[in-house]
């Protein structure tokens, strides 16, 4: 148990899933207490080989009404968090700070009629969570997510995806939504083969979707390599899509927790 003036829960991993050699999901309990917006995140700990904590910023994959926590996490080379979680079995523990964090929420946004969710790698994982709360159905008219991996096989998540249109709450909205799968290091059929950068400059990706991305119908969150988060807003910008903030509500919201 933790002790009330800790800043962080004990939890436990109940399920590992490995997807490739370097990308894994994991689930774990959820503190009772934990409450969270669709799109933030969380900070988690983990205890080094030489004894001190190790904090990082990872977004929920689950929805805010399960009653478990899913993450998603790619493997860093000889990283000092992800060395230790990647080797976590079911049953041990994992840290949580009580708080989470995090911009890419939906009240970034005080209107729009398009929303448009652009993520690579393990970047679409605030999105999933977004994509199963119903707010985002009842809100918007059309939801686009474009989701770019390197591979067919970093594709992950098809099967929630799939499953969660069939599911009663969503069903009725499901023809609103369009996915986009990107993969830039192999041919594969149905997919985009070109990275979101080079798909926007193109134009190739409003032809795909078939919906325009404009300042006043448009709302833009982005997630992902820290690289693509700044070239695209960059380029969003030159199309008079801004960042949204509290002083000043726009077309775009970015996470930056790397």
């Amino acid at each position: 148990m933790s002790q009330p003036d800790e800043k962080f829960t004990r939890q436990t991993i109940t399920e590992i899933v490995p997807l490739t050699p370097s990308l894994f999901s994991f689930r774990c309990t959820r503190d009772d207490g934990f409450r969270f917006t669709a799109g933030q995140f969380a900070r988690l700990g983990v205890r080094s080989g030489r004894g001190n904590l190790v904090w990082r910023a990872y977004s929920m994959v689950s929805s805010p009404f399960d009653e478990f926590l899913d993450f998603f996490s790619i493997v860093v080379p000889d990283g000092e968090f992800t060395s230790v979680l990647s080797q976590l079995k079911v049953g041990d523990e994992l840290l949580i700070e009580k708080q989470p964090q995090g911009f890419l929420t939906l009240d970034r946004f005080v209107d729009g009629r398009d929303l448009w969710m652009l993520a690579t790698g393990t970047g679409v994982a605030p999105f999933l969570s977004i994509l199963q709360d119903f707010s985002v159905w009842e809100r918007f008219e059309r939801i686009v997510l474009v989701y770019s991996v390197r591979t067919h096989a970093e594709l992950a998540y098809q099967e929630l995806l799939e499953e969660l249109l069939t599911r009663e709450y969503i069903a009725e909205h499901a023809h609103k939504f369009v996915f986009v799968p990107v993969v830039t290091r192999e041919q594969v059929e149905g997919c985009l083969d070109r990275r979101i950068t080079e798909l926007l400059t193109s134009g190739k990706l409003e032809e795909t979707v078939g919906l325009e991305m404009t300042p006043e119908h448009s709302r833009v969150l982005i997630c992902g390599n820290p690289q693509m988060v700044d070239d695209t807003r960059k380029m969003l910008k030159q199309r008079d899509l801004h960042l949204s903030l509290t002083r000043r509500p726009g077309q775009v919201a970015v996470e930056n927790y790397w």
